[in-house]
């Protein structure tokens, strides 16, 4: 099941499963969001939780014991339940049960909220510790937005401007871990260039990064900007030849090749006090204008 909100400027669909946006259209009906052609990638907007990435052998380690978590975490494959639905905004959780407790031996409450105003569409994600301990965590959006942008622009003309220059090395996968060794970042001053050739080693991951806002199109078609304040990580990702492109904040990232320690140690991971809420906010916003 789905279910549909709006502005008269933008549309989109939340499945309940995953909570996942599953489509985003603008004012007049273009399709923004990947189609989740399995031929690629099945995904369309996934949430990562409670984990980003990979950890080392799909296992964390949490006082001394093991428990086994995949990839991006259970969330994206949990059915959450509606808690609200309205013209323009709605609402969803996920609680702990014995089932993730198997996996992530914490209690927890995850509150997923979007709301459209004007063009443009937030995402706010809420992590409560409903337990007796410290919980680490993280969590990370993971939008697949079309490559080429349906404004006409051709495929090679589409970069993402950042607002801050990115000077710093940045990181790779390596067998689903972050690479010790760190590359000369590809960004020219706030530009990034896109072509298949940028991911042919899988995703670019800005482990240090400054910016928090965004802006994904081509100079002669319309442009997507992406804000995530306060979300200290970045992964950009495609196959080569598909026709999107993922732009993904993250609060943490993926076990470094050389982390073999307890999960609360993990670089990038939160630790949630007994009680508290940590928020996590990604906005999407359309503009008919390019670059």
């Amino acid at each position: 099941m789905s279910v549909s909100i709006s502005s008269p400027h933008l549309q989109a669909q939340v499945s309940e499963n995953g909570a996942e946006l599953v489509r985003l259209q603008d004012g007049v009906g273009l399709d923004l969001l990947w189609d989740g052609n399995p031929a690629f990638w099945t995904g369309r907007s996934p949430l990562l939780f409670p984990i980003v990435g990979r950890v080392r052998n799909d296992r964390i380690r949490v006082d001394g014991s093991e428990y086994e978590l995949p990839k991006h975490g259970f969330a994206r494959t949990s059915r959450f339940e509606i808690d609200e639905v309205g013209p323009s905004q709605c609402r969803f959780h996920l609680r702990s049960d014995e089932t993730t407790l198997e996996r992530y031996p914490f209690p927890f409450a995850l509150n997923i909220s979007y709301r459209i105003e004007d063009a443009t569409l937030t995402i706010t994600a809420s992590v409560t510790n409903t337990g007796s301990t410290v919980m680490p965590v993280s969590f990370g959006f993971h939008p697949a937005f079309r490559w080429p942008l349906p404004f006409g622009a051709p495929r090679e003309a589409h970069t993402i401007r950042f607002d801050r220059e990115e000077t710093a090395p940045i990181r790779r996968p390596v067998d689903g871990l972050i690479s010790r060794d760190a590359e000369t970042s590809p960004v020219h001053g706030r530009t990034l260039p896109l072509h298949d050739g940028l991911f042919e080693t899988d995703a670019i991951v800005f482990d240090r990064i400054e910016s928090s806002t965004v802006t994904y199109g081509a100079p002669s078609g319309g442009s997507i900007r992406v804000d995530f304040p306060e979300m200290p990580h970045l992964g950009i990702w495609t196959k080569p030849g598909a026709g999107f492109i993922c732009i993904e904040p993250w609060q943490g990232h993926a076990d470094p090749e050389d982390f073999d320690g307890d999960f609360a140690a993990k670089p990038g991971v939160l630790l949630i006090q007994p009680g508290d809420t940590r928020s996590f906010t990604m906005g999407i916003t359309v503009s008919s204008a390019g670059l």
